[in-house]
């Protein structure tokens, strides 16, 4: 086992709520600390003195003191496999940002690993770090951010080679989309998917708190029409489970 601990913020089971694997149920490791500030964000993922680890369903969750070690971890996610033996299609590591912790993951994913396969979360800004880790993920959520929700504008050269990283396993890319989302986003989105591969699907996420604005609906649908002219896989998924009002 690995000696290294880490500052976790929870470890809980519940359904992918994003992206291609939404729907399917996964055992999320959440890690603290984010390199980024982005205006729509709402995870936690600012250090804590414990990690919530949730023992059965249904919200049952004990604090451990942080940092936490991976035995620990490994303990929990046995006794979940074993009392829902085919629950869970895959393990999360979700933040933050989890590729801050690239040390440490180089360390752990390879006993996290086999009990599961490995689905990293990240906001596609550290590619130095996803080579250190890469073969030990078998799937890959990247995001690009853009400047109408994030507030980032320079990004996306090291989005670039994140990405031309990230196809070595099975990935997609997110865009939180808004209501102020301009074509020519977009289209950049799309043209620095298609640098690696123009069947990379492409999420286009509304933010959660404009999903019900009038006029959403229809800019979705434009957005999309507007991106499918570059990528072959272009689908509108907003976040499942705050509609479903689950972790």
């Amino acid at each position: 086992m690995s000696n290294q601990r880490a500052d976790l913020v929870e470890m809980f089971s519940s359904v992918q709520g994003e992206g291609i694997l939404v729907g399917r149920r996964q055992l999320f490791l959440r890690f603290s600390g984010c390199n980024l500030n982005c205006g729509y964000c709402d995870t936690p993922f600012l250090p804590q003195p414990t990690c919530r680890i949730e023992k059965s369903p249904g919200g049952n969750f004990v604090d451990i003191s942080n940092p936490v070690a991976l035995d620990t971890i490994t303990s929990y996610l046995l006794t979940w496999l074993y009392d829902h033996p085919g629950l869970h299609h895959s393990l999360s590591i979700t933040g933050g940002e989890p590729l801050l912790n690239a040390d440490l993951l180089s360390e752990w994913l390879p006993k996290l690993h086999e009990l599961l396969p490995v689905f990293l979360e990240t906001n596609g800004t550290l590619p130095e770090a996803l080579a250190r880790i890469i073969n030990n993920l078998d799937y890959i959520s990247m995001d690009i951010k853009i400047p109408s929700t994030s507030g980032y504008t320079e990004l996306w050269e090291v989005h670039r080679d994140f990405l031309a990283l990230a196809v070595a396993t099975t990935c997609y890319v997110k865009t939180v989309v808004s209501i102020e989302t301009s074509d020519h986003e977009i289209e950049q989105v799309c043209n620095l998917i298609a640098t690696a591969g123009n069947d990379i699907p492409l999420i286009l996420q509304p933010v959660t708190i404009e999903v019900n604005a009038p006029s959403m609906g229809r800019h979705l649908l434009e957005l999309q029409s507007r991106a499918s002219r570059t990528l072959t896989d272009v689908r509108v998924i907003p976040q499942l489970h705050t509609f479903l009002q689950v972790l």
